[in-house]
């Protein structure tokens, strides 16, 4: 959960960080409307290609990370059916024993 945490602020600083640096560039670029503008649409296009490539590592990132929550559930749930098969039978060796037992017991009490 810490990581999903941390990526979000990441995130959230990465985009503020990109806006801001880009207000800032503008403000003190002495530039004419037609450059600003152009410069605006230059910095909103790259914005948006960074904020493409951060989602898309987040996606595959994400997508690793269940995969590998599937795999992993995957090999416990085999262990469990391994142990609960061992279980079924030490349960049947112990209840022969006990049918062995009670029977040599009601045999000699014959």
């Amino acid at each position: 959960m810490s990581d999903k945490d941390n990526f979000g602020s990441f995130l959230v600083g990465f985009l503020v960080g990109g806006l801001a640096g880009a207000v800032v560039a503008l403000l003190y670029a002495p530039a004419s409307g037609e450059e600003t503008r152009t410069v605006i649409k230059d910095k909103t296009i790259e914005l948006k290609d960074k904020t493409m490539e951060t989602l898309d590592e987040t996606y595959k990132k994400a997508s690793l990370a269940a995969n590998d929550a599937v795999s992993k559930a995957q090999d416990l749930i085999k262990q469990a059916k391994a142990k609960e098969q061992e279980l079924a039978h030490k349960g049947q060796v112990v209840l022969e024993s006990v049918k062995e037992s009670v029977k040599s017991t009601k045999s000699a009490a014959e």
